[in-house]
């Protein structure tokens, strides 16, 4: 049952995935106040709050496959890293975050499967 008719969603508008999201969501009547995540990261206690009422660990908040993540060789870094750390990481640069993330301020998705988005936010 649907909460809220209004979602924030974190994404980058030329992404394939995000676009996905974002069609179903219009599709099942919600209304989407898109915030492009390249251009400005959300704030540390953004994440910190998306993160603990998402319940998920915050490695399924990184954009795993992304250049950036590669380059900055994180695969072998986050293990040694604290979680301010990925925190403060996570803020300091949009692409390092999985994206889309959609909230309506109790529920939370990262990513798009629509399975998951079916079960949440259908």
């Amino acid at each position: 049952m649907k909460k809220s008719n209004r979602l924030t969603v974190y994404e980058y508008p030329r992404c394939g995935t995000c676009r996905s999201a974002s069609k179903w969501l219009k599709a099942k009547g919600y209304e989407i106040e898109a915030h492009n995540i390249f251009e400005t990261a959300p704030p540390a206690e953004t994440i910190e709050e998306l993160i603990a009422k998402s319940g998920l660990d915050i490695k399924k908040f990184f954009n795993t496959s992304g250049e950036v993540y590669k380059e900055l060789g994180l695969k072998d870094k986050l293990a040694g890293m604290s979680h301010r750390e990925k925190v403060e990481l996570l803020a300091s640069n949009g692409r390092l975050i999985r994206r889309p993330i959609v909230v309506d301020g109790d529920r939370i998705t990262v990513g798009f499967k629509e399975d998951e988005y079916d079960r949440v936010w259908d």
